[in-house]
């Protein structure tokens, strides 16, 4: 086992999307006490910023950032945490790594860990490139502290096989091809905010997970074990969302190449970027936007249907897959602020025991089911740095 970084109190994590890097600071202990928050934003888009919030001083600020790269904005990171003098209280770093299917749980960093990780790369050019520059970064930086990769996609490595084939000719398992599932700290993080709530459905019961945010996806949990997911041998794949156009008909590649020349980059650029809310909408991928414009914009009103419609429709199936329901959650950034829309997904749930209360839904509480339904229904805010400074504090003892 690896040793914390002699004379560090601090576990900073780190949470690289596709267009923005969070970052928080934890003391450590047992569970880890936050200390600060942050968040680089709008990567590679115009007015890129670095927001931050201490937990101790409650100090907050923002600094707007010159270069909109994503390497600029690694090294942003790095320094602005040195001028605030935190590098020399890091004992150690936790990154959320998108893909990592072969581990069950967190893994110490180390050359061969990096060299499996690279070789990832081709598998998901969005999420992984970005996750070994910030581990690089920070190896540059700090070297000798011990850094430990968080997998995504260790939640659902106990899913039945049956949930993870994709009906492709059996010689391509050999490359890795089947359905891994994303959003893994998130609901490692749910459910145990879940059984803390005391709801025994977290060990013994049948629960879905909706995490509904610019990317979105369901689990299904039976007994506290992952038994399926929307996404699948991407994170592009399941439900509508941001700028994702969730599952879609493979045909359209060949379709588009003939019709318009499309290459392959150019679709998998499209359906990452340019799909989703945003595709459909042709305005925005913000769900905020949408809800306020759909009265004169039925653009943004189809987008919006959609996306409660295609949700609705994966709860009922995820019901069947667990042969019933006992709690469903809601979390991410749709999930826990955006009321109107949950109402819209659970509407026409009652055959499922699923009725909500619309006092407390209105008011995001943390139980928005009716007294008198069979399934609870709540809002949990999902705390994937939090759930990485754990895992870190558990791995390095």
């Amino acid at each position: 086992m690896a040793t914390v970084r002699h004379g560090g109190t601090a576990i900073l994590t780190t949470n690289g999307g596709s267009s923005s890097i969070r970052f928080a600071l934890y003391a450590r202990g047992e569970p880890p006490l936050l200390r600060l928050r942050g968040k680089i934003d709008r990567i590679e888009q115009t007015a890129t910023t670095l927001a931050f919030t201490d937990a101790v001083t409650h100090e907050s600020g923002e600094t707007a950032l010159e270069d909109a790269g994503h390497g600029a904005a690694v090294a942003a990171l790095v320094d602005w945490l040195e001028q605030r003098g935190a590098l020399d209280d890091i004992a150690a770093v936790g990154h959320r790594v998108v893909q990592g299917p072969q581990h069950p749980g967190p893994a110490l960093i180390t050359p061969a860990l990096r060299a499996e990780l690279e070789g990832l790369c081709r598998r998901d050019p969005e999420h992984m490139p970005r996750a070994l520059e910030l581990i690089a970064a920070f190896e540059k930086r700090l070297p000798g502290c011990p850094q430990v990769a968080c997998f995504d996609t260790a939640f659902h490595r106990y899913m039945p096989r049956v949930a993870t084939q994709i009906a492709l000719p059996r010689r391509f398992e050999a490359l890795g091809v089947q359905r891994y599932g994303f959003h893994g700290l998130s609901y490692t993080y749910l459910i145990q905010e879940l059984a803390r709530r005391g709801d025994v459905a977290a060990t013994r019961g049948r629960v879905i997970l909706a995490h509904l945010g610019s990317g979105a996806s369901m689990a299904a949990v039976r007994d506290g074990i992952g038994i399926d997911t929307s996404m699948g041998f991407t994170p592009v794949a399941g439900l509508p969302m941001r700028t994702r156009s969730g599952d879609i008909d493979p045909g359209l590649v060949r379709f588009l190449a003939e019709e318009t020349g499309m290459r392959p980059a150019q679709f998998d650029h499209m359906v990452n970027h340019q799909s989703g809310l945003l595709g459909l909408s042709q305005t925005s991928g913000d769900i905020r936007d949408l809800l306020a414009s759909e009265g004169d914009d039925s653009r943004a009103a189809e987008a919006v249907a959609l996306f409660c419609y295609q949700a609705k429709k994966m709860i009922g199936a995820y019901a069947a897959a667990l042969g019933g329901l006992d709690t469903l959650v809601f979390a991410g950034g749709i999930g826990e602020n955006a009321p109107v829309i949950r109402d819209r997904i659970c509407d026409g749930l009652d055959f499922l025991g699923v009725t909500i209360d619309s006092t407390q839904n209105a008011a995001s509480a943390a139980l928005i089911s009716r007294c008198s339904a069979r399934v609870a229904v709540r809002v949990i805010a999902t705390d994937e740095e939090q759930m990485i400074a754990i895992l870190v504090s558990r791995l390095l003892g």
